[in-house]
């Protein structure tokens, strides 16, 4: 088999809860609302114009509004509001263009760029930036009394400039000119206050120092000191926790500025952070903080309960000349103002949220630093074949050895740091279910709901980890032979227990990812294996119908491997046959090349040596069929190849067909041919 490269994770944009969608049969009224909206923000009247932009920021969560706003260039109406002479007009126009960038996706905020966003904005960010330390408030009656307008326009100002950075070269490199790190620093330091800011800018900031060199040499010792005490910060909720796991993926992606000697301390002191996140039961702190939300509620319907009784007795004390429409007006306040019921905060629904973000970050994380060189964002370089065809056919053919995949090797500072902090203890633990009592508490709570999507999420990233553990980690570390046969039996476990979940890609792919390359970690290393061919076959005939192509590679390479296995040892030739009409079926019949290619390659294996594989070969007419084969795989790469597979595809694909050809002569060699 050829090499199983570790998936190299890139922080998605931020999204609003979630746009609304548009109901059937609803009409298409939004063009009158637009118009008259942007018309509006040119009124003299702030506040005229602070409703106008705070109805465009609700109306923007609708992707579907969206055309009709750009239609009548709402980037450049809401642009220049930014630095509205009214505090409140700049921050409900910068929520109104941060939403604009999280619902619209990709091609909106190139366009934001293209119309010159990021002028107003870097000159908001550096207007808010010298004004922070004023600690300005309303000026204006707010139902949150203290409210600071510097800090909230901020907020909305750096998420903004996150998804623009997020999305468009463009932008990072104006942000790299314009010294806005210097700015959005400033901002951090607000931590041990408003720690929804600092998190805000702990975003940003990890997207902007995402493969950045030309941002590294602003990260001289006084900004190195910023993220270094907010890494060193002692609060323990799981905002907090969220904070410094982003601080610390933001550490890492400015390795490079860290001087030599201070690199292992550096490593070290990430995965601590790391290893303290993941360390957090997820499941319990959903039960955990929705009995609190349940007490906190049931106070205060008992407080409101008591206040009602008092106004009751206040007002019967009343004469009938008083005016007796207070009562009534107060009751109708209450009965239509929920938020002394239900917060706006939410804040143990946030806290609960906070600490999922925080380990699904901190595992996409661990899965970058095991990636020992930058690959494409094409997700077929994760796909395997042979780079090196004489190598391929030297040791495979003449040695019999197969070609398994020789495991990568971490740096010193990582490999000590991962032992240090139990870092592959705490992935594994994170591969389990979730919390069966915490799913319910979800699943009969409409706004914990979106929790279940999150603590999934967490378990594809823990075996995504896995996967990229086992690629970079020796037997040893991961606790040898008997610690690797007990991870088989806990993934099949995982795999066999929910047949539903057959049908979920995301954990499809992540759990076959992990397998295959447990499985080859095995072989490499001649560790016998805990799941049977049969076991293995009954998932690789399910997942092989999945519509995720890398799926579709991962099984019919776990055969591969497992097929390998078998050809070295005695009495397999019947299941060998099975595995190998498997895979000439999916070969021949594959839509993608790249499975196609995967498969053959899985082919050359488990047949490349041994007395049972020479005898299953001829039973299925390997050779003849290959050779058939072999003209129409030449025909695809010529008419498919270059319209619709990458450079590295064709380079995989390339290397496939020159080892089909040698594999063919070597299978003649040997006089297979049929009678």
């Amino acid at each position: 088999m050829g090499k199983s490269r570790a998936r190299r994770f890139r922080r998605a944009p931020f999204s609003p809860a979630g746009p609304e969608q548009r109901r059937d049969g609803e009409g298409d009224p939004e063009d009158e609302p637009a118009a008259e909206l942007l018309e509006k923000l040119q009124h003299p009247s702030a506040e005229v114009r602070e409703f106008a932009c705070a109805s465009i920021s609700k109306l923007l969560q609708q992707q579907h509004v969206i055309p009709a706003f750009l239609q009548r260039d709402v980037v450049r109406c809401l642009g220049p509001l930014l630095m509205d002479h009214s505090l409140a007009v700049r921050e409900t126009a910068a929520g109104a263009l941060r939403n604009l960038s999280a619902c619209g996706g990709f091609e909106v905020c190139d366009d934001m760029v293209t119309k010159d966003i990021m002028t107003p904005l870097v000159a908001l960010l550096k207007e808010c930036s010298t004004g922070l330390d004023a600690n300005q408030l309303s000026p204006k009656k707010c139902r949150v009394m203290n409210k600071n307008y510097i800090e909230d326009i901020a907020n909305e100002a750096i998420n903004l400039l996150w998804n623009v950075c997020e999305c468009n070269n463009t932008a990072v490199s104006i942000f790299n000119k314009e010294g806005c790190l210097e700015a959005v620093l400033h901002c951090m330091k607000k931590f041990s206050t408003n720690v929804d800011l600092a998190i805000s800018v702990a975003n940003c900031l990890q997207a902007v120092t995402e493969d950045n060199p030309d941002l590294l040499s602003s990260f001289n010792a006084s900004a190195q000191q910023v993220l270094e005490t907010v890494l060193l910060c002692s609060e323990s909720t799981m905002k907090h926790v969220l904070l410094r796991t982003l601080i610390a993926g933001t550490i890492w992606n400015i390795k490079d500025s860290i001087p030599p000697g201070s690199l292992g301390s550096m490593v070290n002191a990430i995965l601590k952070i790391f290893s303290e996140a993941l360390a957090i039961d997820a499941g319990e702190t959903i039960i955990h903080m929705h009995e609190a939300e349940k007490n906190r509620l049931k106070l205060a319907v008992e407080a409101e309960t008591e206040e009602n009784m008092s106004d009751v007795i206040d007002n019967s004390v009343l004469s009938e000349d008083d005016n007796m429409e207070e009562l009534p007006k107060g009751k109708v306040r209450r009965e239509n103002d929920v938020s002394d019921l239900l917060p706006f905060d939410k804040w143990e629904l946030k806290e609960v949220t906070a600490l999922l973000m925080a380990q699904q970050t901190a595992l996409e994380i661990i899965v970058n630093m095991c990636c020992t060189e930058d690959p494409s964002d094409d997700e077929w370089e994760e796909l395997s074949s042979s780079d090196e065809s004489d190598l391929f056919m030297e040791n495979s053919y003449n040695e019999g050895s197969g070609l398994l995949m020789s495991p990568l090797c971490l740096s010193d500072e990582v490999n000590s740091a991962f032992l240090n902090n139990l870092i592959p203890k705490k992935i594994l633990e994170k591969t389990a279910f979730p919390n069966s009592v915490a799913l319910d508490i979800c699943m009969r709570n409409p706004s914990w709901k979106p929790l279940i999507k999150k603590l999934n999420a967490v378990q594809c990233r823990a075996l995504t980890c896995l996967h990229s553990i086992l690629l970079v980690s020796d037997v040893d570390c991961l606790g040898g032979a008997s610690a690797l046969q007990s991870l088989a039996q806990h993934l099949s476990q995982l795999v066999f227990s929910k047949t539903e979940l057959l049908a979920d890609t995301e954990f499809l792919e992540a759990i076959t990812s992990a397998l295959r390359a447990l499985l080859q970690t095995m072989a490499s290393k001649n560790i016998s294996q805990c799941m049977s061919p049969e076991q293995l076959l009954a998932l690789c005939e399910a997942a092989i119908h999945s519509s995720n192509a890398s799926v579709r590679v991962n099984v019919v390479s776990i055969l591969g491997i497992s097929g390998s296995v078998l050809a070295k040892g005695q009495d397999t030739a019947e299941t060998l046959k099975m595995i190998g009409k498997f895979l000439l079926e999916v070969a021949m019949k594959e839509s993608s090349l790249v499975v196609a290619g995967e498969a053959l390659d899985a082919l050359f294996d488990v047949f490349a040596d041994g007395k049972e594989a020479e005898k299953a070969a001829v039973q299925i007419k390997l050779l003849p069929a290959l050779k058939e084969f072999q003209p129409v795989f030449k025909m695809r790469m010529r008419k498919e190849g270059k319209g619709q597979y990458s450079t590295d595809q064709l380079c995989v694909l390339d290397n496939v067909k020159m080892n089909l050809r040698r594999f063919i002569a070597y299978q003649e060699t040997l006089g297979k041919t049929p009678t």
